[in-house]
């Protein structure tokens, strides 16, 4: 993994994200340049200062977008709005839930998020998906043609957004193999959190059967041909789902997530890396607890076991030889359970790769293009 921030792994895996997601290296190296020294101070102290210099290469950015539009440049000017949301975004995900600055940068990498697709041209609808008596958001990539494709769904990380995701180039590498994507920001990442305080369960079944409900009121879906996909705690998330709601038609991970409940008790000890700074401050928002020993009680029911035995659809398995935040073993435990799956396949990702971090952080193609492979194959194999 590129580590500009000696021993500050948290920053790194920022910087490393960004990257994924479309960001340029001169203006990320010009975000980072003035805070290598408060890197130093550790991953929370910082974050703050790491805000701040990251937000002015984002205003920048998003300037110089302006002046291409005013031109009548509108490519190019989507094209800077669209990484101009990804710094924002990235800076906001870096700070606690009670730094106030980080609201409007969210509601800027939004907004220019939705510039950028509209001026790029690209087929993205923004949807609404019902849950109890609320409501998710998603966002729907498409070819434009009106021609029913398989589906995947798209669940987030612990703090993934629907839009990196797709800036990751998720939605264009499935679109190239005849495959429309639905992005959602499921309770407890994205807009559900942040806008609309919709907290994590640990039956994901809960949100994730509603956005099947969804697909299946499109036309341009084949609905017999609906997958889902995730990725970090996705890894749990996506195989929790497949096991419940058995509509999918396959299943597939960026990322193993066995045991994530276990994981949180060793994070107390500190054992592996965290994701974010102020970290059990993120981790208690996502899923609405103020009181930590509460929540780990609570999060002892995420955990597979007993679940992806349920799976009886192909379930793809991908992780990093050197994942730091969640162990390889979690791959194994989810490939020897499954099965009942008539498809189960392990894929690890080694030095050969040139990817082995968390969820392909360190490149961002390998993991990415292997699993959408894998999903274009298995659909064809569905006749």
């Amino acid at each position: 993994m590129f580590e500009p921030f000696p021993g500050n792994y948290v920053w790194n895996l920022a910087t490393n994200l960004a990257f994924c997601c479309g960001g340029n290296h001169g203006e990320i190296d010009e975000a980072n340049r003035p805070i290598m020294e408060a890197a130093k101070a550790g991953a929370d102290a910082g974050s703050a200062a790491m805000f701040d210099s990251w937000i002015a290469v984002a205003d920048q950015v998003a300037a110089n977008g302006a002046a291409d539009e005013a031109a009548g440049y509108t490519l190019s000017a989507g094209t800077k709005y669209l990484r101009a949301s990804g710094y924002y975004l990235a800076a906001e995900r870096m700070q606690s839930r009670d730094y106030a600055p980080r609201w409007a940068a969210y509601d800027k990498g939004l907004e220019l998020y939705r510039k950028g697709v509209a001026l790029r041209g690209l087929h993205v609808d923004f949807v609404e998906i019902p849950y109890g008596d609320s409501a998710y958001t998603g966002i729907f990539v498409h070819d434009g043609s009106g021609t029913p494709r398989p589906t995947l769904v798209s669940v987030n990380g612990l703090d993934s957004m629907k839009e990196q995701v797709n800036m990751g180039g998720h939605g264009a590498a499935n679109l190239e193999r005849g495959i429309n994507t639905l992005f959602i920001d499921q309770p407890g990442t994205g807009e559900a959190l942040r806008k609309r305080g919709l907290t994590a369960v640990y039956d994901a079944e809960r949100w994730g059967s509603p956005a099947f409900d969804y697909l299946l009121t499109r036309s341009d879906v084949v609905h017999s041909k609906i997958g889902i996909f995730g990725l970090s705690f996705g890894g749990y998330h996506a195989p929790r789902i497949a096991a419940n709601d058995p509509r999918y038609a396959l299943c597939a991970v960026m990322g193993a997530n066995h045991v994530w409940g276990q994981r949180q008790r060793e994070r107390v000890a500190n054992e592996g890396e965290n994701p974010v700074p102020h970290y059990w401050d993120h981790v208690m928002w996502v899923f609405g607890f103020e009181d930590r020993d509460a929540f780990l009680d609570y999060a002892d029911q995420i955990t597979l076991d007993g679940q992806v035995e349920k799976i009886k659809v192909p379930f793809l398995i991908t992780h990093g030889e050197n994942d730091r935040q969640i162990p390889l073993f979690n791959a194994q435990m989810s490939y020897d359970q499954a099965v009942n799956s008539p498809k189960r396949h392990m894929r690890i990702f080694t030095k050969k790769d040139f990817e082995v971090e968390h969820c392909g952080a360190d490149n961002g193609t390998g993991m990415r293009d292997y699993i959408a492979d894998w999903c274009a194959e298995t659909f064809a194999e569905m006749g």
